[in-house]
């Protein structure tokens, strides 16, 4: 045990660190001490202090450690900004938007398992009970969005498919392909369809096949409207596009037993030949063979006038004739009964019906009477349709690079048109918004209809609200090519809503879009 004080030891400390020379042994003799004792106090004393107050990392190492840490930072932050944050809210509009789009449960569930960990995935039940609430939703929106294009609405296109035996009526507007009547209904007769159009009271056209309980709906609710002044008459156009989608098989048919035939004359002549090489008689092989190909030429004549027949079939559907001019009925009556001389025999009743309807060229008497309330003077209105037509065969050209018509044509036109009427730029506008908006075939229900039987497929059952929340959803949904790119249908129909984002719509409340709807129809 030292006998010296803490004072005597900090003495003899100050003395080895700090004194002067000689400093040590004056403190060592006034301890009364050795010289030794006193550097060892001295470490003694350094020792305790550095122990007391540790020496911290040096200036480069905080420079390091301040880097490392801020690419650590940056890094971090750059995970933030790709990090996917899929709140309940957004699984939802997830989950719903993917089932509008066609998407079954499970495929939702499988592809929200990939964005989220398992203890965050939702299940498959939950999935189900977000999809039925807002179908029930979109239900309720679609009831007044409906409202409102019922008063913008004029032409339809309309047909009928089924589900698993259950018919669905379906109906679009052509120019905007906003789909705004789809329905599941117990049957397709006359009365379903006629109490499913009668709330559209500003209808005027109408185009669609040749179905029993279509046409009867359809006869009821003009029968209705010629007696009643308030609303507009309605007329009927018979598809273009099912008539032809009857005859096609049957001139392939036809084709089919042309080549039969060729066929089993070229087997006759190959046999002929066989007998000649082996030094056989030939005289009833080669008779069977003359015969054969005699058939052949006559089923070939026939097939190639059916053609030529036909082809006259479909000028005469057209909205221009051949030589660029404008079709009319009386033009095109004439031509399909020329071309029915030939189009003769049972399987071609069913055509012969449709092409003798009057229904067929109902697009030719509603487009004539449309030009001349857009432009009434006449040789006006003929030099402005034939520059559409010239316009439309110079575009044609560049898609396709065919000589449509020569190249300055639609120059010279134009300043025909330019002495005929120096402010033929209006009419001009009024004659090609008829003719881009003539209506012929209801193919559009038809691409429809194939959009409706995909997501069909992906379910076992579609019912009302699911098909509700995918019709919401089409309206809604920006076309992303095609004349009709970057807006959906419900901005093509004009339809004045706040918003046209699907999601959005969606949430909002049924009775705010209507008083907003009625508001700025007020407004306008």
């Amino acid at each position: 045990m030292d006998r010296l004080s803490v004072a005597s030891w900090i003495g003899n400390a100050a003395a080895v660190l700090g004194g002067s020379w000689g400093s040590v042994s004056k403190q060592a003799k006034r301890a009364c001490c050795s010289r030794q004792t006193a550097y060892r106090h001295a470490a003694e004393v350094r020792r305790a202090v550095a122990d007391r107050c540790p020496r911290g990392p040096s200036y480069q190492q905080l420079l390091e450690e301040n880097r490392r840490l801020q690419e650590e930072n940056e890094q971090l932050w750059q995970w933030l900004d790709e990090s996917i944050e899929l709140p309940k809210e957004k699984q939802q509009q997830f989950t719903v938007t993917a089932s509008a789009m066609g998407l079954s449960l499970r495929q939702v569930l499988c592809l929200l398992s990939i964005l989220l960990p398992a203890s965050q995935c939702p299940s498959r039940a939950t999935l189900g009970r977000w999809v039925e609430r807002w179908s029930a939703q979109a239900g309720k929106v679609l009831q007044v969005l409906d409202c409102v294009c019922r008063h913008v609405v004029s032409v339809l296109c309309l047909d009928e498919i089924f589900f698993r035996r259950v018919p669905v009526l379906v109906g679009v507007e052509p120019q905007s392909m906003a789909w705004l009547i789809g329905e599941k209904v117990e049957k397709r007769d006359g009365r379903t369809w006629h109490q499913t159009l009668l709330p559209w009271d500003r209808l005027e056209y109408v185009n669609a096949d040749a179905g029993t309980g279509l046409e009867k709906g359809l006869s009821q609710l003009q029968a209705e409207r010629r007696q009643d002044a308030q609303k507009p008459d309605l007329e009927v156009g018979l598809d273009v596009f099912h008539t032809k989608k009857e005859a096609l098989p049957v001139i392939h048919r036809f084709w089919k037993k042309v080549e039969g035939v060729w066929e089993q004359a070229e087997k006759l002549d190959r046999e002929a030949a066989r007998l000649r090489w082996r030094g056989k008689r030939t005289r009833g092989v080669l008779r069977r063979a003359q015969n054969a190909w005699k058939k052949a030429e006559a089923m070939f004549v026939r097939a190639e006038r059916i053609d030529a027949a036909w082809q006259r079939v479909e000028a005469a559907l057209g909205v221009f004739r051949p030589d660029g001019r404008l079709n009319d009925r009386a033009w095109a009556e004439a031509e399909i009964a020329a071309a029915l001389e030939q189009l003769t025999g049972p399987e071609w009743a069913k055509v012969r019906r449709m092409l003798g309807d009057r229904r067929t060229l109902v697009f030719l008497d509603r487009m004539h009477r449309q030009l001349h309330e857009a432009e009434p003077k006449e040789e006006l209105r003929e030099a402005l349709v034939r520059l559409w037509w010239l316009r439309r065969g110079r575009s044609a050209k560049l898609r396709s690079d065919r000589c449509v018509s020569p190249p300055a044509a639609h120059m010279v036109q134009a300043v025909v048109c330019q002495r005929l009427d120096p402010n033929w730029q209006r009419s001009y506008g009024r004659i090609a918004r008829v003719l881009r908006r003539v209506v012929r075939a209801s193919s559009v229900v038809e691409c429809m209809n194939s959009v409706i039987r995909m997501h069909q497929a992906r379910h076992r059952t579609l019912s009302q609200p699911l098909m509700d929340l995918k019709r919401l959803w089409w309206n809604c949904r920006p076309f992303a090519e095609g004349k009709r790119r970057h807006c959906c249908p419900y901005q093509h129909l004009g339809l004045p809503l706040l918003t046209h984002d699907f999601w959005r719509l969606l949430q909002a409340d049924p009775q705010k879009i209507a008083q907003e709807l009625s508001t700025q129809q007020l407004a306008v």
